[in-house]
């Protein structure tokens, strides 16, 4: 269909005629009323209904990537300007892949800029909307500038600058949420065209095409053995719709170690059954060979994809048909096998904490990379990167993490979660360990059990946490921070240079105290400290040494020990007792609480104390103590060991309180009776 355009008409203040220019790769609907000066840029799609005059003399420009959507209108005044990012001044400028949806109504002077999302019948006049804003429904924008990374709710009238600047910034489900829409009208956009095109619509339909540009009658194109995996076919033209390129590399065994790839020859097709077609006669040349898919950005002349579509043990795996891979559904239990249990890398499979771990984060829309160590570069934390995992495909993710694991076998492996749009690492978590393969033995998910009716804690095993680990563990997933761990040999500890071991993910106590027991395993010999994080305001609200050298070496020594040989008693134990009406009672704060207390003090935090007896506690109704209004270190411990004195026989736990925010950011159990 053709599309409907018209020059402008000849007005006093407008005599040029000019008439809308339209990319060739753009779809203007015949039902669309464009006229006037307008500029449509590349791969937009203005849908049936749509109105967009420019007759008023001000130039109109909808930008790559961009879709109108049914019944929109555009408009301008005849005087009123803006600014467009090329620094031309216009009536309209709506900028790259952003949605104008369903009865919208732009009306100029009026800039929407990059990745904007403007809602069902939302109006926005003389005014701008900056980039990567989302605008929801029935919403007025009069008069103002939406600063960028802005949520406009539904219904809203924001018509002075003060209701525009205290906006709340967009979330990341609603980021994917507006590109899901702009993906979903560009396979519209490319759909429209390719029914118009008899050339590009019998492929699908399986047929070829004669010498006159007409589909032969009852050919069907056959499904053997050479043509590509829908996740592979969906991938190369997801990468097409987007206006990238399509490129391959192939690397043999000993150079795909050294990560030292070959270029192959460059696919000369544009359209999708052609690069496909120069794909599968490129595998099939490096058959026994790494493969993979390449997508490159003509514009930024970088790379945006990466992707292992062939591997050796492939023979033609890659492929659908006789020898097709059997895809691999995982479920929330563990996989096992008749000789071995399903945690060890060497079965082929993942553990249900990972494949859980990995569903979070895609679904999050976060991307999955990896990174492997020897023994002596986990050490010095000198990861190698494996190639990132760009897929959104739930069992691709999984297939391509089980060939990480199975080519990294013996070796240190950790998943990363990868925020795209931030470019940072959401979480580090180790999921293969060298000593997985060869002495396979199930997790300990259960070492820890549920507290007794008088709040002790059983013991498990000579090398599990401390009772007060613990609860402090418990504490931080309560109030919903983030645990990471840190270590430091002996000399890096004098000079405060502590390494990162990891975050943990996850909400499952059991499971979290299990990946920390791990961890702290792992580095025997050195201090190992936890550290809680707030993930709203990114920052740390505790660090607690967990681990220390002579914890491995001599086993934990009690402060009694150390008071009879006259060591570390100043660690141990700060303050003198106090006495209490019964007798003498020794009530002295542990190593933790003090360094809790002074890491609290350090950054600022109010301290206070809350207690109960064992009835309050089963139903926690705690008590309040009096406020510790002190700053200096020395009166809150004092105060503390008096809180300690008074309440004798009962639980007392710490808080911890941001006064700026007026909420608390540690509750810890420091007594128990």
């Amino acid at each position: 269909m053709v599309a409907r355009t018209q020059a402008a008409p000849p007005t006093p203040w407008s005599q040029s005629l000019a008439e809308p220019q339209i990319d060739p790769t753009a779809y203007v609907h015949s039902f669309a009323n464009t006229i006037g000066d307008i500029q449509v840029g590349p791969k937009v799609l203005i849908a049936p209904g749509t109105s967009i005059r420019a007759d008023e003399g001000g130039t109109f420009a909808i930008n790559e990537g961009t879709n109108i959507q049914d019944g929109a209108v555009i408009h301008g005044l005849e005087q009123g300007r803006v600014a467009g990012d090329d620094g031309k001044n216009y009536s309209v400028w709506v900028g790259k892949n952003t949605c104008i949806t369903h009865m919208v109504l732009i009306h100029g002077p009026a800039y929407v800029g990059d990745n904007c999302f403007i809602g069902f019948r939302s109006t926005v006049f003389n005014a701008r909307v900056n980039r990567d804003c989302i605008v929801m429904m029935h919403t007025l924008i009069q008069d103002v500038e939406i600063p960028p990374g802005k949520y406009v709710p539904s219904g809203a009238l924001i018509t002075n600058q003060q209701q525009a600047d205290r906006l709340p910034d967009v979330q990341e489900s609603d980021r994917h949420f507006a590109r899901h829409v702009v993906e979903v009208n560009e396979a519209l956009r490319a759909g429209y065209h390719c029914a118009a095109d008899e050339s590009c619509i019998a492929p699908i339909r399986g047929q070829k095409i004669n010498n006159n540009g007409t589909a032969k009658i009852g050919y069907t194109k056959p499904m053997g053995s050479m043509s590509l995996s829908s996740e592979i076919a969906e991938q190369v033209s997801s990468l097409l719709r987007q206006g990238y390129r399509i490129g391959a590399e192939h690397a043999d065994k000993r150079r795909f170690k050294t990560g030292s790839w070959h270029s192959c020859p460059s696919f000369q097709g544009t359209r999708e059954d052609q690069v496909l077609s120069e794909l599968s006669a490129t595998l099939t040349e490096y058959e026994g060979e790494y493969v993979r898919l390449i997508g490159i950005d003509p514009n930024q002349k970088k790379r945006v994809l990466e992707k292992i579509v062939q591997r050796p043990q492939d023979k033609p795996q890659s492929l659908v048909g006789s020898g097709s891979r059997k895809s691999v559904r995982y479920s929330n239990q563990r996989k096992t096998s008749s000789t071995t249990t399903r945690t060890t890398s060497s079965s082929g499979g993942l553990d249900s904490e990972t494949v859980q771990q990995v569903r979070s984060l895609l679904k999050q829309g976060y991307i999955v990379g990896t990174e492997h160590a020897d023994q002596r570069r986990f050490k010095t934390s000198s990861w190698r990167s494996c190639p990132i995992i760009h897929s959104s495909n739930e069992n691709q993710v999984f297939q391509e993490l089980e060939a990480c694991l199975s080519e990294h076998q013996g070796e240190y492996v950790r998943l990363l979660g990868i925020d795209p749009e931030a470019k940072r690492r959401v979480s580090e978590t180790i999921i293969q360990r060298p000593e997985d393969s060869k002495q396979p033995q199930q997790r300990r998910t259960n070492s820890y059990r549920q507290t007794s009716d008088n709040g002790d804690r059983a013991q498990v095993g000579s090398d599990e946490l401390n009772a007060s680990v613990v609860d402090q563990v418990r504490d931080l997933l309560h109030q919903g921070n983030k645990i990471t761990l840190e270590h430091a040999s002996k000399r890096r500890f004098k000079t405060s240079s502590w390494r990162i071991v990891g975050s943990i993910d996850g909400s499952n106590e059991a499971q979290v105290l299990s990946e920390l027991e791990a961890m702290v395993a792992d580095y025997p010999g050195e201090y190992v400290r936890l550290v809680g994080v707030d993930v709203d305001a990114k920052r740390r609200v505790v660090e607690t040494i967990i681990q220390r050298p002579e914890d491995s070496t001599s086993g934990k020594k009690t402060t009694a020990k150390k008071a009879k040989t006259g060591k570390g008693f100043a660690q141990s134990r700060s303050f003198a007792s106090k006495a209490s009406s019964n007798g003498s009672v020794n009530t002295d704060l542990s190593t933790e609480t003090v360094n809790q207390v002074r890491s609290l003090i350090q950054q600022g935090y109010n301290i206070g104390t809350e207690h109960a007896d064992k009835r309050r506690f089963r139903t926690s109704s705690w008590l309040s103590c009096p406020t510790i209004e002190a700053k200096s270190e020395a009166q809150v411990l004092t105060e503390l060991q008096a809180c300690l004195a008074d309440h004798q026989g009962e639980y007392v736990r710490l808080i911890g309180i941001d006064p700026e925010a007026k909420r608390r950011v540690l509750e810890t159990i420091i007594q128990r009776p």
